[in-house]
């Protein structure tokens, strides 16, 4: 059964920086997609970014653009997103997410269908 877990949210301030951490178990990931997503109090699901684990290739949500890299380490399963230059609005639940089910990197939420439990992020101003 396939596991995410994430780790590295807190609180932290405007212009700071965090990076979270997510690692999968209980299946190769090799042709996977590895997405973040957040979720702000009152607002729909978002996509942030996502990495191809084979290849690499990346893609990312307009509000993260140049500022979030996502990552990936395939030794330890994990999977890493550095957040950079954070802004109050960054605030969010972010959930972690793999896609099994398609040879190409998707950006929509439906198309997931393994979820972690989520990190907490607070950017205060």
């Amino acid at each position: 059964q396939v596991q995410l877990v994430e780790s590295g949210g807190g609180l932290v301030q405007a212009g700071g920086s965090l990076r979270l951490s997510c690692v999968g178990s209980g299946r190769s990931f090799s042709s996977s997609t590895m997405a973040w997503f957040r979720q702000a109090p009152g607002k729909e699901r978002e996509f942030v970014a996502a990495i191809r684990w084979s290849g690499g290739r990346t893609a990312y949500g307009d509000s993260v653009k140049g500022r979030f890299a996502i990552s990936r380490d395939n030794a330890k399963n994990t999977v890493y997103l550095q957040m950079n230059s954070l802004k109050p609005e960054d605030t969010a639940v972010y959930y972690c997410a793999a896609d099994f089910s398609a040879w190409v990197l998707r950006t929509s939420q439906n198309e997931y269908n393994y979820w972690g439990q989520g990190t907490q992020v607070t950017v205060s101003s």
